[in-house]
């Protein structure tokens, strides 16, 4: 469709220029000429001259110029000459085009349809409408993974995972910022946490063990609907925001598995702050040091078993219990006994929220 839109577009201007302009794709074939024997003309020596990432170059007596969404470009304005004309004239019909391309993406383009339900930026009514009109499926089973880009890099992460997910007609890869890209997958009915971990999972594997490119995946529910596409997109985005809280060891962070980190998350800070001082009075939890910490959490890893965790800390019983004591006396509060382990629990995560200071969606 772009592809008609844009030799229209070239017919008109050919009687204002006389030269031969056209349009290429990211493959560097001819898609529009005003020359119409050059169509589906491609050129790999060109492909190499555009790898090099300039917006506006010369190459054997023809200046061209990228546009598009992403960085490097998904069409490619030519214009015969390398003068400054024939420069003038690529960045009008680049403009002329890219106006073009805008308009058609948010009037019928499904990746665009796809983002604006995700950011709500369309009325739940108009939402049936359009994908009536864009003949979409909306009784399919979906799911939206955020993955978030920890490092700089000179690698399009956007057009790997173009490359992992290629079924255009039911995936669709949205970037949502400069390190964050979401993944709108449809998936099978009662397909299971653990499956989509896997798949979150591989996007990690692959992007860091190929293109060296560190990041973590949100993953919301899956969901039935069009419409419910923006709920599982902000659990995407609570799973990253919490796992940087309560889980930072982790890349994968489904929103499914949060359990209590998830309702800290949502408590206001108010009360979070007056939980804190009922139980740890006089702010005795940080008197506590980091060797006392660690035992503390060594001794949740193993259920509350004194034995095994004096085994797995290579300390004596009685050194252990000593340390439980020593607890018991600073913060009022037993570890042993499984209400106030609860409770200890609770209050250690709530206290790693409040200094996170997490951004809340």
């Amino acid at each position: 469709m772009a592809n008609r839109l844009f030799l229209g577009i070239i017919n008109q201007m050919k009687e204002a220029i006389d030269r031969t302009i056209g349009v290429m794709d990211d493959t560097c074939t001819v898609i529009a000429c005003s020359d119409l024997s050059r169509m589906g003309e491609s050129s790999e020596a060109l492909s190499v001259e555009m790898s090099a990432g300039q917006e506006l170059f010369v190459f054997e007596g023809y200046t061209y110029k990228t546009f598009g969404s992403r960085l490097s470009g998904d069409y490619v304005a030519f214009v015969e000459g390398n003068d400054e004309m024939a420069a003038r004239y690529v960045n009008l019909l680049t403009i002329t085009l890219d106006s073009v391309k805008q308009y058609y993406d948010e009037k019928y383009d499904r990746a665009n349809f796809i983002k604006n339900v995700i950011l709500d930026n369309i009325l739940p009514g108009d939402i049936y409408l359009k994908a009536r009109e864009l003949h979409f499926n909306n009784d399919a089973s979906r799911v939206v993974l955020l993955v978030h880009i920890q490092n700089r890099t000179e690698v399009s992460v956007f057009d790997v995972l173009r490359n992992l997910f290629p079924d255009k007609n039911k995936d669709f890869i949205i970037s949502i910022s400069e390190s964050d890209i979401a993944v709108v997958k449809e998936i099978r009915p009662n397909t299971e946490s653990k499956d989509l971990e896997k798949l979150a999972q591989s996007i990690s594997d692959t992007l860091g063990g190929e293109f060296y490119t560190r990041c973590s995946v949100g993953i919301g529910t899956a969901t039935e609907g069009i419409k419910n596409l923006a709920r599982s997109f902000k659990e995407a985005q609570v799973a990253l925001e919490v796992g940087k809280v309560f889980d930072t060891e982790k890349s994968i962070i489904s929103y499914d598995n949060l359990g209590v980190a998830r309702l800290i998350y949502q408590l206001p800070t108010t009360l979070c702050d007056m939980f804190l001082k009922e139980v740890f009075k006089r702010d005795s939890v940080d008197s506590l040091d980091q060797e006392t910490l660690f035992t503390i959490q060594k001794f949740f890893e193993n259920n509350l078993n004194v034995s095994e965790t004096s085994r797995k800390l290579f300390v004596h019983r009685n050194t252990l219990v000593y340390r439980l004591e020593k607890i018991k006396r600073i913060t009022g509060l037993d570890l042993r006994e499984f209400d106030d382990a609860i409770i200890f629990k609770v209050a250690l995560m709530v206290k790693k929220y409040l200094n996170a200071n997490p951004v809340k969606y």
